[in-house]
């Protein structure tokens, strides 16, 4: 063991390490990246990551930077949760601390997963409405504040978190909470690390106020820091907001308070087979319309791979050719009358469409319907449905005009193209086969990339509409923001970390030559 473990282990509870067995296990995530990190400490306690982040500091102070990012549970697909030198994990963070029944908040670690959080709220009827990965951390959800699947009707992580604690840069804690005008100049007038952050924000938004309306004003990207239009609202300032989509650039995210929501245990799904968009569409609207939990769009391609690996969904694709589209939801409150609703339009449908609405007889088909797309994602043979154009936004009326425009680009670079995504919270994504060993690998990569950005935007989407930059995305947004943009985001990343020791090879400070040469050549963990 190297000097540096050997002396953060004498400060800490938990462990560190440098060993390259143990290296290896965080050198990969769900993104086409690999990158080896240098040391994984795992913290048992807040104090622990104190320690740790008082020391990067201390180093960063003299000149020798060593540069940090937080591990959730290794899901990112953008790779920034990736590292080449210090990696703190929060696996061990991971505990439920306390829980406020009557007033439906709960205190708990960062590194406590969704499913965990949610196994444990259910005992008491309650639950976060979340659409995210059960494996996702509460810490990793906050961190890339995703466009989930129940978006659509339950809003996000955002309307749900209540206050987080977060250890800043140089090793002070900050625990969030919403000041009047009063205290934040009284905050400002302390001698402290986070009196100083106030007073800088406030300062910043002050001087800025244009750039801040013009944000706000283009909510659908998430790439900077664009959730500094809601730190001052009504004469008062909340830091909270700035972690959200921040990717662990800012500070690390130790502790949560959030509000859970009654728990509805009965749900009620449909799924309908369309051979074109338009006819599709009609139906999306109208299933939308009655407040669906979920409402996704798949393209038949994917129900059909999954076929070929043993699903039985015949009942689904027997009417259908090789094109067509798939609707699925599921509806939580009220399951029953939507479901009457969309039974009586069943007369009205073309003979080609397929309507499957729940019942005893069918549920373990639907069943095998909402593990398809993790069938297709996983068995794409001689090669990987690696995320590049993932999680974008995209306007309703858009996305036929989007899939024209992008079925001419997958020709050309020899990609199959199959889109999926919610249509209730305007999330989409495209997975094509890439094989990792191929000698054009970077280049078809960035080409996808930059050309699927541009058709995007001239749909009036967004790359970033769903998930921030990371290392990939931040490829082709460094170049498309403005400079004002940038210096403005700058700033707010040096506000809170003066060395930039931070995650620093994400969002601003990604760096394109990096990024390629950690493109993988072997299979990554397996999409789930």
């Amino acid at each position: 063991m190297g000097k540096v473990a050997r002396y953060l282990n004498q400060l800490t509870v938990g462990n560190v390490f440098d060993a390259p067995d143990v290296l290896e296990q965080y050198a990969t995530d769900r993104s086409i990246l690999r990158v080896k990190p240098k040391y994984v400490a795992l913290p048992e306690t807040t104090e622990d990551v104190r320690k740790l982040m008082r020391f990067c500091h201390q180093l960063a102070t003299k000149g020798i930077r060593i540069p940090v990012t937080v591990w959730g549970s290794g899901m990112d697909e953008m790779g920034a949760d990736l590292s080449n030198q210090l990696l703190i994990s929060t696996e061990k963070l991971n505990h439920l601390l306390e829980m406020d029944k009557r007033e439906h908040l709960v205190r708990v670690q960062a590194g406590i997963t969704l499913k965990e959080l949610n196994t444990a709220l259910s005992l008491d009827g309650m639950t976060i409405p979340i659409g995210g990965h059960d494996n996702e951390t509460i810490g990793g959800i906050i961190s890339n504040c995703p466009t989930d699947s129940w978006s659509g009707k339950y809003g996000g992580i955002m309307n749900y978190v209540e206050r987080v604690e977060v250890v800043l840069p140089n090793g002070d804690v900050l625990q969030t909470n919403r000041l009047s005008r009063h205290i934040v100049k009284k905050k400002s007038k302390e001698k402290t690390f986070e009196g100083d952050i106030y007073n800088r924000i406030h300062r910043l938004i002050a001087k800025n106020g244009d750039l801040v309306k013009k944000i706000k004003a283009e909510e659908t990207s998430s790439y900077g820091y664009p959730t500094i239009a809601q730190v001052e609202q009504k004469g008062t300032l909340d830091l909270m907001p700035l972690f959200f989509g921040a990717e662990g650039t800012l500070g690390v995210i130790t502790e949560v308070i959030i509000r859970a929501v009654p728990l509805v245990r009965e749900t009620k799904r449909v799924a309908a087979t369309f051979e074109d968009f338009d006819m599709a569409k009609k139906f999306l609207d109208l299933a939308n319309s009655l407040k669906p939990r979920e409402l996704d769009i798949y393209d038949l391609k994917i129900i059909k791979t999954a076929e070929e690996t043993g699903k039985r969904l015949s009942e689904l694709t027997k009417k259908m050719g090789d094109d067509g589209f798939v609707v699925f939801a599921k509806y939580d409150h009220k399951a029953a009358r939507a479901l009457r609703k969309i039974a009586s339009i069943e007369k009205v449908l073309p003979p080609s469409v397929k309507l499957l609405i729940e019942s005893p007889k069918n549920t373990v088909q639907l069943d095998e319907f909402e593990n398809s797309l993790v069938s297709f994602l996983n068995q794409a043979r001689s090669g990987e449905r690696v995320p590049i154009l993932t999680d974008f936004y995209l306007p309703a009326g858009n996305i036929q005009a989007f899939l024209k425009d992008i079925e001419v680009l997958g020709k050309s670079l020899g990609l199959d193209f199959a889109i999926f995504g919610s249509y209730a919270a305007s999330n989409y994504s495209l997975r094509p086969k890439i094989k990792l060993d191929d000698k054009e690998l970077a280049k078809k990569v960035v080409t996808l990339l930059r050309t699927g950005a541009f058709i995007i935007n001239r749909q009036g989407g967004s790359l970033t509409g769903g998930a921030p930059e990371g290392r990939i995305k931040a490829m082709v947004t460094n170049d498309d923001m403005s400079e004002a943009e940038k210096r403005f985001y700058l700033e707010i990343k040096l506000i809170f970390d003066r060395h930039n020791i931070m995650n620093p090879a994400v969002k601003l400070g990604a760096d394109t030559r990096f990024t390629l040469r950690h493109f993988r050549e072997n299979p990554s963990k397996v999409t789930v």
